[in-house]
């Protein structure tokens, strides 16, 4: 427990500089904005700006880019609560009540329960970060090849079932991803790959030309052709405060909402929407003023849910940091971001990067309470940004994606690349395909390849490794049940 301590004392000390400090407010200021504008995600904008890691310093970036993914959860139910318009997916919940309390004249109250619950729930669930991370990551070092293999095979079946509108669809995108990142020189044999005899693909295609091209460009291209125009903004009050009796009834929800988010956030289980349903229906039930439901809005039904959308993101570093896997779209996205910088996420992280890890967790403490102090004040400010016209920050997404990409290595060819793959990630868009399982199997798909490779060198070229092994059998247990399951469930059910 003291090395714990010390290690995270260590790391304040790291996030406590000034450069470190800005980075995080400024990934605090990008983050709240982009949940304010509806459209744009944190997937979406870490996307945009990794091209930044060819000049930042990798701590510094690496605050930069959690602050903008937890900021952008605060930021989201700003404009769910007073314009009926959620920012992103997790604030889907906190629209149906928060927005009938500002109808009825409550507004500052919705508001202040929402940021307070992030606060506390993002405080809390940073503590279990700081408290599992180092003792997962500590088994972690003791899995084989065989386990490893089956680690990311289980991370593909998840996130391919759970990440579309169906299994085929998640599947699809998976073996896209995976095909992209078979192209270049073979690890081992040292031959190219699925070249076509182009020489700028024998080093692979980039992680952040995909990442950029996938959510930036076909973000911004698919909201410019197929989404309406603007939404009409109002004032927004800005006075934000809550009665002694408005106290009372959100702490044991915003309680409730962080037990139920945090678990939800450590497994590829959908992101934050899947929680904050549960926490919404679990308040509705235990609620002792059920009428307010629905009608003039309920208090409990915007603090509960807020505070299982922050647990769930925050508790999305474990898996990240420990074992490398992502389980949301934009941890894909931070996942490549420390391959830019050279550096896998997983157990040896905690030992080969120990200093930005733990500045990474410390400035979650930080990045809290600036976001409190960001959002409490300012939520007039935040939603005049709602009249930015739409053409102009369509616009200006695709010239930064443009230009940040050009500035990677001065490559024509990466241009017409990038715009491929934009183009790619519109008909995805378009047809219900998910984006994020091609970013998780082009990043995996070379290490499971690396690690089947390796286990079958230790089976000594017998597939029967995989079940030999006590971790590796459980773990195909596993796999099998998260395939078989839910297709016996819904059967039951219909």
């Amino acid at each position: 427990m003291m090395d714990i301590i010390n290690a995270l004392m260590s790391g304040f000390a790291t996030a406590l500089t000034p450069m470190n400090l800005l980075w995080a407010l400024l990934g605090c200021i990008i983050g709240t904005a982009v949940g304010v504008l509806p459209g744009l995600g944190p997937a979406v904008v870490v996307a945009m700006l990794l091209p930044i890691t060819t000049k930042v310093e990798v701590t510094g970036s690496m605050i930069f880019f959690a602050g903008i993914y937890y900021g952008a959860m605060y930021g989201g139910s700003t404009t769910s609560i007073l314009m009926n318009t959620p920012g992103e997916s997790g604030s889907m919940i906190t629209a149906m009540e928060g927005n009938k309390m500002a109808k009825s004249g409550r507004a500052g109250a919705a508001l202040a329960t929402s940021a307070i619950g992030s606060f506390v729930a993002g405080t809390i669930a940073t503590i279990v970060v700081t408290l599992a991370a180092p003792v997962i990551a500590e088994y972690a070092v003791k899995l084989g090849p065989p386990e490893y293999f089956l680690l990311m095979v289980l991370a593909f079946c998840t996130v391919s079932s759970v990440l579309g509108a169906s299994a085929l669809r998640g599947i699809t995108a998976l073996f896209i991803g995976l095909a992209i990142g078979l192209v270049g020189m073979d690890q081992i044999s040292g031959q190219p790959r699925y070249t076509g005899g182009v020489p700028e693909f024998l080093d692979g295609i980039e992680i952040v030309l995909v990442a950029v091209g996938l959510f930036a460009v076909a973000e911004a291209l698919y909201l410019a052709l197929y989404q309406g125009k603007e939404t009409d903004t109002q004032n927004a009050m800005s006075k934000v405060h809550m009665t002694a009796q408005e106290w009372k009834r959100s702490w044991p929800a915003w309680l409730r909402g962080t037990a139920i988010g945090i678990p939800f956030g450590t497994i590829p289980a959908g992101g934050s929407e899947i929680p904050t349903f549960l926490s919404y229906a679990t308040e509705r039930k235990m609620s002792k003023h059920p009428e307010e439901f629905g009608t003039k809005g309920a208090i409990e039904g915007v603090a509960g849910p807020e505070a299982a959308n922050n647990a769930a993101i925050t508790a999305t570093l474990i898996p990240l940091l420990t074992l490398g896997i992502p389980t949301s779209n934009t941890t894909a996205i931070l996942l490549g971001a420390f391959q830019n910088y050279g550096l896998q996420p997983g157990p040896q992280l905690f030992t080969s990067s120990a200093t930005l890890v733990w500045a990474l967790i410390a400035s979650l403490y930080i990045g809290n309470v600036m976001l409190l102090i960001l959002n409490l004040p300012l939520v007039g400010l935040w939603v005049k940004l709602l009249k930015i016209p739409k053409a102009y920050l369509y616009a200006g997404i695709l010239i930064f994606s443009t230009v940040g990409v050009y500035g990677m290595r001065q490559s024509a060819f990466d241009l017409v690349l990038l715009w491929g793959i934009g183009l790619l990630g519109l008909l995805m868009r378009r047809f219900d395909f998910p984006t994020a399982p091609v970013v998780v199997g082009m990043i995996l798909g070379p290490l499971a390849e690396a690690q089947m490779r390796n286990a079958l060198a230790i089976g000594e070229g017998k597939w029967t490794v995989f079940v030999e092994r006590p971790g590796s059998l459980f773990l195909l247990s596993v796999i099998v049940a998260v395939l078989v399951l839910p297709r016996i469930l819904k059967k039951r059910a219909s």
